[in-house]
């Protein structure tokens, strides 16, 4: 395989994996920054912070990039499943299916003269029924690698929940705060756009949901720490 053809590969595999991308840095980045903030408030010692910032960024991204695997791995098979499903019913009684499937492209909004044509182009072509089948019923025809989307949210949320823990590793706690505060807020706002742009969302408003998040995140975890820090070590 040539560089080039790899590059290829790379950005198809990136656009494919756009979405878990953008999930698994806002996760990485709402769930560390408010454990990092509840430590924070609670300790003047860097080093607390970054073991309590590193142990959980890199407990969340695997957990993450295990529940991704998991349920991409799960709508794969039944992919197959429905698809194995279809086939045997194929099999068993042609003739009914095709006769119901310009009523079902009608329902799916196509005009009757549509749904004759396109029944008309795939009644002879058995991979291509079998495709229309599965998009009628919501299964996409090719399902997602599972390994592949699982590397890509094991990096977007390991990445993202770095970016509230390195000020921690340069500056003192005090500083560290507001430099981790502002570069987090700048991230979420990144992410928000980034959410927006997929979605097709109004930018504003999915901006400052996710500003909101990052923000409770923040205020919860500073708020369970102080209560802890209170009672239990006086």
């Amino acid at each position: 395989m040539t560089f080039a053809s790899r590059l290829k590969r790379l950005r198809g595999s990136l656009a494919d994996s756009a979405g878990t991308i953008v999930f698994g840095m806002e996760d990485g980045t709402v769930s560390i920054f408010g454990l990092i903030f509840g430590v924070a408030a609670t300790t003047t010692n860097a080093g607390t912070v970054l073991i309590a910032g590193a142990s959980g960024a890199v407990a969340a991204a695997v957990s993450m990039m295990a529940g991704v695997f998991l349920d991409v791995e799960t709508t794969r098979d039944e992919t197959k499943t429905k698809r194995a499903a279809l086939q045997s019913s194929l099999a068993a009684d042609a003739a009914s299916i095709c006769a119901a499937l310009p009523g079902q492209l009608a329902a799916a909004g196509l005009t009757q003269r549509q749904s004759a044509a396109l029944t008309g182009a795939v009644l002879h072509d058995r991979a291509a029924l079998d495709g229309l089948l599965l998009a009628l019923h919501g299964s996409p025809e090719a399902a997602p690698n599972p390994w592949e989307q699982a590397l890509w949210m094991l990096i977007a949320d390991f990445a993202a929940a770095a970016v509230p823990i390195l000020p921690f590793v340069f500056l003192a706690v005090a500083d560290a705060r507001v430099v981790s505060a502002a570069m987090t807020v700048a991230l979420l706002v990144g992410l928000g756009i980034g959410r927006a742009r997929i979605a097709g969302r109004d930018v504003t408003r999915t901006v400052v949901e996710t500003l909101s998040i990052g923000i409770a995140a923040a205020v919860a975890g500073v708020a369970i720490s102080v209560l802890i820090d209170r009672f239990f070590t006086g």
